[in-house]
């Protein structure tokens, strides 16, 4: 079973909510610490995240992790010639908890 984005969220708003701009950070943070390996490639033609993601991960609902990690918002369609970074999902996953 994937683990999503709102899965390691803090709740907000007496816990209705979720906040996801914590966990972007701390994967970010991983990456930047060297906690977190990843693959870095250039798109040739327009792909999908969750493409991407079920063909790196097994499992197109961890597009997350690449959006994260490329620092590209939750568009899926993403350009050619776009830059994209692939963290580690397992890597990721144990870092955010």
């Amino acid at each position: 079973m994937a683990v999503g984005r709102y899965s390691v969220a803090p709740r907000l708003s007496f816990g209705s909510l979720y906040g996801t701009s914590d966990t972007v950070a701390n994967l970010r943070q991983g990456i930047k610490l060297g906690v977190i390996s990843t693959t870095t490639i250039f798109l040739k033609e327009a792909i999908r995240l969750d493409v991407l993601a079920g063909q790196y991960y097994g499992d197109a609902r961890y597009y997350w992790i690449i959006a994260s990690g490329s620092n590209i918002g939750w568009s899926l369609q993403i350009p050619p010639n776009t830059q994209i970074v692939i963290p580690d999902l397992q890597q990721a996953l144990r870092y955010l908890g």
